[in-house]
């Protein structure tokens, strides 16, 4: 019996992933850059769409996979778990749900579970590796459908950003605001709520303020140890000095670093982190 685990492009860098009868594949988003079009796979140049998406006067849009993308992935194995993006931040959730049913009516015998991930990148990350793990063990698809409903609700996000270009072109901060905010070296500091929207939470100044705020939230959210991933956009120094400011808090936390992809990039946007607990 063949598993295939999917996610979209929202799904940070992840490393090749086999095992056994287990596969991966992503689907990817498409981004609208002035007049170009961009495909969010593996042949994208993360730091030239960050440069093209600075010089672009105008605002730059995302795109989420099409039914058909997923349904070519749904086709590849007899069990599969699919994981996309918030549905509360884009329409991948939908599409997949779409793809789902046109792929039932070829297959009626396959299984394919889909889930609402309520927020992005590290968290995607997380999911694939516990959806992994279930499957080593053995676990039955009813089982691992529970089980994974119920992580999926156990995990939080919290990001940084300190580049404000594609909100303040998409209206959602004023330019002044925005340029104030760059001048000055402010970092707005979002969470991820339960139902997988993002607030913004505080704006902070300084390294040793930001991971403050970032260590103060797991704190509120009970966080003990164990497993964090943190996301960075082009900013693995950060990305290394909150991975030591976490561990000198909590001794026992496994934290992981890895780089954003395209989707995760394009609205973190330069030096952006984005942290999953």
């Amino acid at each position: 019996m063949k598993w295939r685990i999917v996610t979209d492009s929202s799904c940070d860098v992840l490393p090749a992933l086999e095992w056994d009868d287990v596969t991966y594949g992503k689907v990817p988003f498409v981004f609208q850059i002035g007049s170009r079009e961009i495909t969010d796979d593996e042949n994208l140049s993360i730091p030239e769409m960050l440069t093209e998406m600075e010089r672009c006067p105008d605002a730059s849009h995302s795109a989420c996979p099409a039914p058909g993308l997923w349904s070519e992935q749904f086709e590849q194995a007899d069990r599969v778990i699919a994981l996309t993006i918030s549905a509360n931040l884009s329409g991948s959730y939908e599409s997949a749900v779409v793809a789902r049913e046109m792929t039932l009516e070829k297959h009626p015998n396959k299984k394919i579970l889909i889930l609402n991930s309520l927020s992005t990148g590290p968290v995607l990350n997380m999911a694939v590796e516990k959806a992994l793990g279930l499957i080593k063990t053995g676990f039955s698809f009813e089982k691992i459908s529970t089980v994974m409903t119920d992580y999926i609700h156990s995990l939080h996000t919290i990001f940084a950003l300190c580049s404000f270009n594609n909100l303040v072109k998409n209206g959602r901060v004023s330019r002044l605001a925005g340029l104030i905010a760059g001048k000055l070296g402010i970092w707005g500091i979002g969470i991820g709520d339960s139902e997988g929207k993002i607030e913004m939470a505080a704006k902070v100044r300084g390294t040793r303020r930001i991971i403050q705020t970032i260590t103060d939230n797991m704190k509120q959210n009970h966080f003990s140890g164990g497993q964090v991933v943190i996301s960075h956009c082009l900013n693995p120094d950060f990305a290394l000095q909150l991975k030591e400011g976490i561990q000198k808090v909590w001794q026992n936390a496994r934290v992981m670093l890895t780089e954003t992809g395209g989707l995760c990039s394009f609205y973190a946007e330069r030096s952006g982190l984005i942290v999953a607990y």
